[in-house]
Order: C-alpha cells, then structure tokens, then sequence
C-alpha cells in the first residue's frame, strides 16, 4: 500500500492542470506562450486570474491529496514526507507531457498545508511580501522556498521534515534556474507583465 501510495503521488504530481485547463478553455497550448511553463504564473500573464485561479487550485490540491492519501497508508513522517516530494516533483517532470512540467510551487504549498499550517502561513507570507515589494514571483518563489527548511528546525520538527525542506527547496531552485539567470541580468519579467 506504501507503494501504491507513492506512485500515485507522482502519477497525481504528473498531472499538468495548467495545460489541460488552457486547451478546455482556450483551445491552445501553454507552452507555446509566455514563458513556456504550465504553471498558473504563466497561465496568469498569457490568460489572466480567471484562468490562472483554477489551475494554481488544483496544482495546489495535489500535493495536498498525495500527502493526505500516503498518511491515509502510513503514520511515518518520511512516507508521507516523500509523497509530498513526489508530488512535487511530478509536477516538475510530468510522465503525461514527456516530463516537461512547472515549477512545482503552488503543489509544494498543497504539501505544506498538509503537513503544518504554522509553517504554510510562514512561507507564504514570506512569499507575499517578496512579491509585493520586488513583484518578481520568482525570487518570492525562490527566496520563500530557500527559509523552509529554516522554518521546519525553528519550530522544532525532526531531521525527516528539515531533509524534506531541503530537497524541496532544491527541486524549485532548479527548475527556477532560468529565472536566477534573467533576475541577475535584470531581464526577469515582473507580476503585471505580459510575457
């Protein structure tokens, strides 16, 4: 049933909202457009909040689902910890598009709310903030996934959760490595531009 339970993590994370949403509703291919992801940041600037709203809820309901499904199987923090992973990270290499995916940062806040409020409200206000003064989604994304681990060992979980951290952390820092290349030239598009 752990197993089960772990492929069905990554086959959930696989599933890429922000492409099926945008050919229901407006017959096209996302990653044709704007930045080339499947997020819902990219859906919000190609798309606008109508269509983004949607897709960054159900990419956030995955990660949610998969972590309640491997707890639902299992009461230890590293099965359920690496659901949340997995989620993630099928988000990020989807099997359904050839394993080119998002970011994984709305599925990585369905994780969190899974796993603390405490440490969801943290990381997002972090975020917001970041954002609203810098209006660059990618360093919020960036820099708020960066203090997780941080924010796991302040309020005193174990070394499972901190790994955790950590690893997600990596995750969004690479797929974010095109943005950390356009931040440093200054070349990074802003929230509230098109493209």
């Amino acid at each position: 049933m752990v197993f089960l339970a772990l492929v069905a993590a990554y086959l959930l994370g696989s599933l890429p909202f922000g492409y099926i949403m945008t050919k229901m509703l407006h017959k096209t291919d996302i990653r044709n457009y704007g930045s080339g992801n499947i997020g819902a940041t990219n859906v919000l600037r190609v798309y606008g909040w109508r269509s983004a709203l949607p897709v960054f809820i159900l990419d956030l309901a995955k990660g949610l689902v998969a972590v309640i499904l491997a707890r639902a199987v299992s009461d230890v923090p590293a099965i359920f910890l690496a659901a949340g992973f997995l989620a993630m990270f099928g988000h990020s290499f989807p099997v359904y598009l050839k394993f080119r995916g998002g970011k994984a940062v709305a599925t990585s806040i369905g994780v969190l709310l899974a796993l603390s409020g405490w440490v969801t409200l943290i990381v997002v206000a972090c975020f917001l903030i970041i954002v609203s003064l810098s209006r660059y989604v990618s360093l919020g994304s960036i820099i708020s996934m960066l203090i997780l681990p941080l924010v796991f060992w302040v309020l005193g979980f174990g070394l499972s959760y901190i790994l955790f951290g950590l690893a997600a952390a990596l995750l969004v820092i690479i797929r974010h490595h095109e943005n950390i290349g356009r931040l440093l030239k200054g070349t990074e598009s802003k929230l509230g531009r098109k493209g």
